[in-house]
């Protein structure tokens, strides 16, 4: 889950290419990640890449699953994912 990015559509707007990387806490296993194919930590902080047209919907995402978002920072042009 280090690392991991959360695909969104693509467009030709100037945010279609801005890239976030969230920080995130307090993982755990819930009623909402039972379904998924792996578990998920608790312990330590997680980093997950949201394209910036995802970002409300990954925050309320998250927020279902008991994390809290602990800090979000813009990603430069050369740690952006690249989608070939």
């Amino acid at each position: 889950m280090l690392g991991q990015v959360v695909a969104g559509k693509s467009g030709s707007a100037p945010s279609a290419n801005r890239y976030f990387r969230y920080e995130v806490a307090g993982l755990r296993q819930s009623d909402d990640t039972e379904n998924i194919d792996y578990s998920i930590r608790s312990s330590a902080s997680t980093f997950i890449t949201v394209p910036y047209n995802r970002m409300n919907q990954e925050m309320q995402r998250l927020t279902r699953m008991g994390a809290k978002i602990v800090s979000i920072q813009p990603l430069s042009a050369s740690e952006q994912p690249s989608h070939e």
